[in-house]
C-alpha cells in the first residue's frame, strides 16, 4: 500500500454533490501522482458507475481489488456496478462478500434484502432486514469505526472507540467493537472482559452472545462457550447459523457423530448452506468415514464456486484425486478478482496438491509459493522475534534453575506428551501409542500453550513478557495447583485408560514448564528428517497458528532453532525425553514400538502394530495416512522440487542433512 500523502477531502466533497466528472478529474490527478491510492481507486470507480462509464468503472475496482483483495467496499461498489448493468444474481453475490468483510456496510445489507425479498427467500430477507435495523441504531461515529476497524486501520479505530466508550461507558455495541480490535492485537482477556460485560448489558443480543462464544472459544473455554451457544439455541431455535456452531462445539468437544446428526438437520432445513456441508465433511473425514466426507465437500462447492475452503478439504484429505475439471474450476477462480485472500490462499494449496498428482510441478510450486505468500503477509512472523522466543527458553531453564526450584509439582503419571514440528510423524506416534489397551488418543491439547500465554503477564502478544522468567517464582503450591489444573481440565478428552496422549507439536517449547508442574510426564520428540519435514510444511495450509511454515526460510529456521532448544532439554533434563525418528519407526515398526512401550512402562501389545485398525477419531491433516500401515511414500516428496528449495538449504544447518541432497538442490 502506498505512503504517498493524498487529500481527496475536495474529490469527496464534489461526489457528494453529485459533480462527478469535477471529481473523477481530481481522483485521476491523484492517481498521475500515486496509481495505487486506494481511495483515489475506489472513487474512481463510484464516479465512473455514476458517469455510466462502466468499463472504466471495472478497471478501477480491478486494479482497487489487486492491491487490497479484502476490501468490503470495494465489493459492495461491484455490487452497485452488476446492478446497474442488470446482472442483479451477480450484485447479489458482490454485495454478500461486501457484507462477510464488513459488516457495517448498510447500503450492501439493504441490496440484499430487497433481493431477497425479490427472490422470496424469506430467511435470508428477514437477517438483511435484522442488519438494516441495527446498523440504522447505531451513531454514525460507531459505523465509522466498524468500517476502519474491518479495513484494518486498528490504531485509529482504537482510539476513537476509547474516546466514545468514555462517553457512552454501556454501549454495547461499541464494546463489541473494541473487543475485536482488542481480539485481532491479540488481548483475548481484554476481549472476553468486554464481551462478558456487554453480554450481560444486553442479554438478548445473539450477535453480542456469539462474538462473546468465539471468544470464549479461542480461549479454549469449551464448556463455557457451549454454555453461551446453547443458551443462542435456545433464545432463537430457527436461527442456522446458531445451530452449526452448536455442531461445531460438539465436534470440537469430541462427538463427531453427534456433530454429523446435527449437521445433516440444518442441512435438511437448507439444503444450499455450503458451510454446514464442509463442516459435516469435516465431521467425516475425523471419523474416517471418508467416501462421504469427499461427497459433503463436492456439495459445498456445486453449490458455491468460489468456496475455496471445499476444495482444500478435498486436497488435505491427501488420498483425494482431482478430475481435470475441477483442476480448471480451480484455475479459473484464481483468475477472478473478486476473490478473498481466504480463498486465493485455499484455491492455491489445493491446485499445489492437484498438479503435484499429476506430476505438474512447476504449476504445484508456484501455487504453493503463491499461498504461502498470502499466509505469510497475513501472519506478520518474525524469525527474529521466534529466536528470541526461543532461546528465552535456554537461557532461562538452565541447570541452576532446575536445581534451585528442586522437585515438586503433581506426581501423576497419566499424560504422554508427544510434541515436535508439525508433519515429523506425531499423529502416527499417537495412533500407534493409543491403540494401547492402557493409553487414551486425545487429541492437540491447548492446554500447556494457555498456561504459559498466562504466565506472560499482560505482555501477550508478539513479545516475550514476564514468560518463562515468571517461571522462576512458581511456589510448590502453585506448581502443584498448575499440574493438577491440567489433568482436571483435559479430563473431558479422555475415557477410561490410565495414560493419555496430549500431541501438541509446540509444546516443545515448554517442556521446562511441563517439568515443572508435571515431573511424572513422559515426553516423545517426533522427529523427522529435515527437507522431508520443512518442505511438507510448507506445502500444508493449517488451519490456525504455525506462521513459521509459510516461507522456506522461516521453516528453515525454526528447524535449526527447535533442534537447538531440544538438544537443550537433553542437556539440562537427561532422560526426559525419548527422541523418535519417523525414519525409524518406517524401516523398524516394531522394534520403535517395543522402545517406545519400554520408555512408557508398558507391556506390548499386538494392536500397535497394527494401529491402521484402530477405530478412533483422528483429526489432523495426516488423518487418512494413519489408517494405512507405515510405508515411505512421504519420503524423498521434496526431490521433484529441488530446484525451488535452495533458501531452504542456505537456511537449514547443513550438519543436519545429507550431503548429496545438498548437492542436488544446489546443482
Amino acid at each position: 500500500m502506498s505512503e504517498t500523502k493524498i487529500d481527496i477531502s475536495r474529490a469527496s466533497k464534489a461526489i457528494r454533490d453529485s459533480r462527478f466528472v469535477e471529481a473523477l478529474s481530481m481522483l485521476e490527478s491523484n492517481l498521475a501522482k500515486d496509481p495505487d491510492h486506494l481511495e483515489s481507486l475506489y472513487f474512481a470507480a463510484v464516479c465512473s458507475r455514476y458517469l455510466k462509464n462502466y468499463k472504466d468503472s471495472q478497471k478501477y475496482l480491478e486494479n482497487l481489488l489487486t492491491k487490497a483483495p479484502d476490501m468490503g467496499r470495494a465489493y459492495q461498489e461491484l455490487g452497485h456496478l452488476s446492478k446497474a448493468i442488470g446482472n442483479d444474481e451477480n450484485a447479489a453475490s458482490h454485495y454478500r462478500q461486501a457484507c462477510e468483510l464488513n459488516p457495517a456496510l448498510i447500503s450492501s445489507w439493504k441490496s440484499l434484502f430487497n433481493y431477497f425479498t425479490k427472490m422470496k427467500n424469506k430467511p435470508a430477507a428477514e437477517h438483511a432486514y435484522e442488519q438494516i435495523k441495527k446498523l440504522e441504531s447505531i451513531p454514525n461515529i460507531l459505523l465509522y469505526i466498524n468500517q476502519i476497524l474491518n479495513e484494518g486501520r486498528l490504531g485509529i479505530a482504537e482510539k476513537q472507540c476509547r474516546e466514545y466508550l468514555k462517553k457512552n461507558p454501556t454501549d454495547v455495541y461499541a464494546m463489541s467493537l473494541l473487543a475485536e480490535i482488542a481480539n485481532r492485537l491479540g488481548y483475548f482477556d481484554d476481549a472476553e472482559l468486554l464481551l462478558e460485560n456487554a453480554v450481560k448489558f444486553s442479554p438478548n443480543d445473539g450477535e453480542l452472545r456469539m462474538k462473546y462464544a468465539m471468544i470464549l472459544r479461542k480461549k479454549q473455554k469449551f464448556a463455557k462457550t457451549m454454555e453461551q451457544v446453547n443458551i443462542l439455541c435456545e433464545q432463537f431455535p430457527e436461527n442456522l447459523s446458531y445451530q452449526a456452531q452448536k455442531a461445531s462445539e460438539v465436534m470440537q468437544n469430541g462427538d463427531h457423530s453427534k456433530a454429523v446428526e446435527l449437521f445433516e438437520s440444518i442441512i435438511e432445513k437448507n439444503q444450499y448452506n455450503f458451510s454446514a456441508l464442509t463442516s459435516k465433511g469435516h465431521a467425516e473425514k475425523t471419523l474416517g468415514k471418508t467416501d462421504n466426507a469427499i461427497q459433503s465437500y463436492k456439495s459445498a462447492y456445486k453449490i458455491k464456486q468460489d468456496h475455496g475452503e471445499a476444495y482444500f478439504s478435498l486436497s488435505n484429505l491427501k488420498t483425494y484425486k482431482f478430475t481435470n475439471n475441477e483442476l480448471n474450476q480451480m484455475r479459473n477462480q484464481l483468475k477472478r478478482v473478486d476473490l478473498t485472500l481466504k480463498d486465493k490462499a485455499y484455491f492455491h494449496f489445493a491446485l499445489a496438491q492437484g498438479c503435484e498428482a499429476i506430476g505438474e510441478y512447476d504449476e504445484a510450486f508456484d501455487n504453493l509459493d503463491k499461498g504461502n505468500k498470502i499466509k505469510n503477509e497475513q501472519s506478520k512472523y518474525s524469525i527474529d522475534r521466534m529466536d528470541k522466543e526461543l532461546q528465552a527458553q535456554i537461557d532461562v531453564c538452565d541447570e541452576t534453575f532446575f536445581n534451585k526450584l528442586g522437585e515438586g509439582g503433581y506426581n501423576l503419571n497419566d499424560p504422554i506428551f508427544i510434541l515436535g514440528l508439525p508433519r515429523a510423524g506425531s499423529t502416527l506416534i499417537e495412533q500407534i501409542l493409543a491403540s494401547h489397551s492402557m493409553v487414551d488418543g486425545t487429541l492437540e491439547l491447548p492446554n500447556i500453550l494457555s498456561m504459559a500465554q498466562s504466565l506472560r503477564g499482560d505482555d501477550i502478544y508478539g513479545k516475550l513478557g514476564n514468560y518463562p522468567k515468571s517461571m522462576k517464582s512458581l511456589s510448590h503450591e502453585k506448581r502443584e495447583e498448575l499440574g493438577k489444573s491440567f489433568i482436571d481440565d483435559t479430563r473431558m478428552h479422555r475415557k477410561d485408560a490410565p495414560m493419555f496422549t496430549d500431541k501438541m507439536p509446540n509444546n516443545f517449547r515448554h517442556i521446562g514448564l511441563i517439568h515443572l508442574i508435571l515431573p511424572n510426564a513422559k515426553i516423545i520428540d517426533a522427529r523427522r528428517y529435515p527437507l522431508d519435514c520443512c518442505f511438507s510444511m510448507f506445502k500444508q495450509l493449517f488451519a490456525q497458528g504455525q506462521e513459521f511454515t509459510y516461507g522456506l526460510a522461516e521453516a528453515g529456521s525454526y528447524y535449526n532453532s527447535y533442534v537447538k532448544l531440544m538438544d537443550h532439554w537433553d542437556k539440562v533434563l537427561p532422560n526426559k525425553v525419548l527422541r523418535v525418528n519417523n525414519e525409524d519407526v518406517i524401516d523398524d515398526l516394531e522394534g520403535q514400538v517395543r522402545r517406545m512401550l519400554d520408555f512408557l512402562e508398558l507391556p506390548f501389545e499386538e494392536s500397535c502394530i497394527t494401529f491402521y485398525e484402530t477405530d478412533r477419531s483422528v483429526r489432523t491433516a495426516s488423518s487418512e495416512q494413519v489408517r494405512k500401515p507405515v510405508n515411505k511414500s512421504g519420503q524423498g516428496r521434496w526431490k521433484p522440487y529441488a530446484k525451488n528449495l535452495g533458501e531452504l538449504v542456505q537456511t537449514l544447518d547443513n550438519n543436519l542433512l545429507k550431503p548429496e541432497d545438498i548437492a542436488l538442490i544446489n546443482s
